[in-house]
């Protein structure tokens, strides 16, 4: 693969969007300037499981403003109802608490709320399980886990290997479900025109990826995809969740094909996307590690337990990450899933990866306990040449330097091994290591366009999302690099299906996979138009295949070191020191890659002390529904962050010598936390989040 010479990339270049963001100029999907619009707010399902017998719409009709309400009963019938969590309104059967079961349409949102609270809506109950238990009867093996891995793997004799081991580990952890909650709410307008009896319908949608948007959602209503245009130039975080389209923007269209040309606007409310949008699902993991006494597997099991929804699976792919992690001659991981009367899960970032992670770096942790082996030292010793799932060298395979360089930048050679050795004033003390890995992958599908529009001048037009992460800003310099040209002369265009066909800004893949298309067209581009070409000359071109992806395992690395203090009183926990060191390849832009990064290590931080959604398994519902109740690492509770990575170049993933970032730096960050509070204070918590109550349980 012949690299790109950087000029641009690597440097620390300023957000393009940085200022039309600051100054509230940049259009989110719901401040998209349309004529006359209509406000659409949702009916949920007051039940868990069971019928929709009536839905009285007199008193919501009556209130002055209401336009239209839709119901199970009279909504427009959908082509194709086969998506369980898309085909809305077809019916009257209730799968989960929340499910939308109709929608109120008004001339503002405050009028079409407060009708939809006025639409009563009868039941007929019946029996729910909305309640993830490691027991539960109806347990069952997936096909494949997320996007397409095996559910299971089994290599060697584990349990021999097991029952032989000097050293063994065997203890269950979990984690509770998660929310994403972009600071963004999921939010859509739709217009249907009807015209000359073809409809065209724009769609103004919070999303990750406009494209797929179009491919998921224009066969639902028997539309051919150029009939929808979907725009998305600037989102407010997704973290996953808005990484497909979901029932609301169904709804939104289902009421603009009624309203007859008048835009429908649609922001959900926060509560509602507790219900509607996807989150983590919980796991219940078991883990079970055999070693010699020095520290060495021998023996290594992952299994883990998940929810996924009875009206669709989703199965997370919680224990693959196990499989190549560390070196080990007998290893094994399954996945079995309770399909419940609950929303269907959906990505949150590092989806499998990590939850898993957590899992196994605790484990590694204990182990190192067990051995008596500094947890450093453990990892080392337990670093596989080859990846081994598939025997395949690594394009690079950096996890030492990381956990050395960490090492030294953190002083862990001070560090004292006895846990709850260190107490200064009221407060114990400790430190804690977990690794990260996340594979490097990138998506098909990708075509770029440039064109050279004036003297000076490149147009690159692309439809790939900004999601938070810089996008405008690296593809921009990617760009310029494979034209030889400065940066301010690229314009770059992004977020519509106007522009080329590109995939979804998901699993770490957005520049590995757009960057290479842009790369592709470039190079292209002064093949055919020379330098300097004519203005007027355009070239569209597909992302070129990379034939080495087959020969080589491409991962990046990471190592997570987390200072905890633990008050000796109360058991409250403060995080005053992070850092990451990561393996990533070359950074496009080093400003944004820190962002995304530190980004990833406080929501791991979040996820390991305070994330928690608390469903009722009576009702079926979430109960914490707001950011009061499910808390997130707020400015007072992160401290010190910092995260650096390795000078080195990727030459087997794409053209630019990069790997995704956006996902690795939550991946382990709990585990270190976790590993963290027991050095501090001797107490193993197994259970996320490391609540005070738990930690002063075992203190005391």
């Amino acid at each position: 693969m012949t690299l790109l010479e950087p000029r641009t990339i690597g440097t620390s270049v300023a957000r393009r969007d940085g200022r039309a963001k600051v100054t509230g100029s940049a259009p989110y999907a719901f401040e998209q300037q349309v004529d006359n619009p209509a406000y659409l707010h949702p009916v949920q399902a007051t039940t868990a499981r069971g019928r929709v017998v009536s839905m009285d719409t007199t008193a919501a009709r009556a209130v002055a403003g209401v336009l239209d309400v839709l119901t199970v009963f009279d909504a427009p019938e959908l082509a194709d109802a086969s998506d369980g969590e898309l085909a809305i309104l077809q019916d009257d059967r209730v799968h989960f608490r929340g499910q939308i079961i109709g929608g109120v349409v008004a001339e503002t949102a405050e009028i079409a709320r407060h009708a939809a609270a006025l639409l009563e809506a009868e039941y007929i109950d019946q029996p729910h399980d909305a309640e993830l238990r490691r027991n539960h009867p109806a347990l069952y093996t997936p096909e494949s886990v997320n996007p397409s891995y095996p559910p299971d793997s089994d290599d060697g004799d584990v349990d021999a290997a097991l029952a032989a081991a000097e050293v063994t580990v065997d203890q269950t952890y979990t984690t509770p479900i998660e929310h994403n909650n972009p600071m963004e709410p999921h939010a859509c307008i739709a217009t249907w025109s009807a015209g000359d009896g073809s409809p065209a319908v724009t769609m103004y949608d919070s999303t990750q990826g406009v494209h797929v948007v179009r491919k998921t959602l224009a066969p639902l209503f028997g539309l051919e995809p150029e009939q929808l245009r979907v725009v998305a130039p600037h989102v407010g975080g997704g973290f996953g969740s808005k990484g497909a389209p979901h029932a609301h923007d169904v709804l939104a269209l289902m009421a603009a094909q009624r309203a007859q040309g008048r835009p429908v606007k649609l922001a959900l409310t926060r509560q509602q996307m507790f219900s509607l949008v996807g989150y983590r699902t919980p796991t219940i993991q078991r883990l079970r590690l055999g070693a010699d006494r020095g520290g060495r597997l021998t023996a290594l099991a992952h299994d883990v337990i998940e929810q996924t929804s009875a009206v669709k699976e989703f199965a997370e792919q919680t224990a693959v990450t196990s499989r190549k992690m560390y070196a080990s001659p007998n290893r094994r991981t399954s996945h079995r899933l309770a399909a419940l009367d609950v929303p269907v899960p959906f990505w949150m970032r590092a989806p499998g990866e990590c939850p898993g992670t957590y899992a196994a770096e605790v484990a590694m942790d204990e182990l190192a306990v067990a051995c008596g082996v500094d947890p450093i030292e453990l990892r080392i010793r337990n670093d596989p040449a080859v990846d081994p799932e598939t025997g395949k060298p690594w394009s690079g395979r950096h996890l030492v330097e990381c956990l050395r360089t960490g090492a030294e930048r953190f002083e862990w050679s001070s560090r004292d091994p006895r846990p709850a050795g260190r107490l200064v004033g009221d407060w114990y003390t400790g430190t804690g290591v977990a690794a990260a890995t996340y594979p490097g992958m990138a998506m098909p599908g990708n075509s770029a366009r440039i064109s050279y529009v004036a003297e000076g001048r490149y147009l690159v037009e692309i439809g790939a999302a900004d999601i938070g992460t810089g996008t405008w800003t690296t593809l921009s310099q990617i760009a310029a690099d494979a034209l030889g040209c400065d940066l301010p002369a690229v314009d770059l265009q992004i977020g519509s299906t106007d522009l080329p066909p590109a995939s979804v800004a998901g699993g770490s893949t957005g520049i590995t996979s757009w960057g290479s298309a842009i790369v592709g067209a470039a190079r292209r581009f002064r093949r055919d138009h020379g330098d300097p070409p004519a203005v007027g000359a355009t070239t569209l071109a597909q992302a070129p295949e990379n034939p080495g992806d087959d020969e080589v395992t491409v991962q990046s690395f990471g190592a997570h070191f987390v200072e905890a203090h633990v008050n000796r009183d109360t058991g409250e926990v403060r995080i005053p020191r992070m850092l990451g060191v990561f393996s990533v390849g070359r950074a496009i832009n080093a400003r944004t890659l820190r962002s995304q990064l530190i980004g990833g290590m406080i929501m791991g931080q979040s996820m390991a002390l305070h994330e928690d959604s608390v469903r009722d398994p009576r009702f079926g519902h979430v109960v914490t529904q707001d950011l009061a109740e499910y808390h997130i690492s707020a400015h007072a509770d992160v401290m010190d962050v910092d995260a650096i990575w390795l000078d080195e170049v990727e030459d087997h993933s794409n053209p630019m010598g990069s790997r995704g970032a956006g996902e690795i730096g939550i991946v382990g960050a709990a585990a270190a936390v976790v590993n963290a509070v027991y050095h501090a204070t001797g107490v193993r918590v197994r259970d996320l989040p490391v609540t005070l109550d738990k930690v002063l349980a075992g203190m005391h």
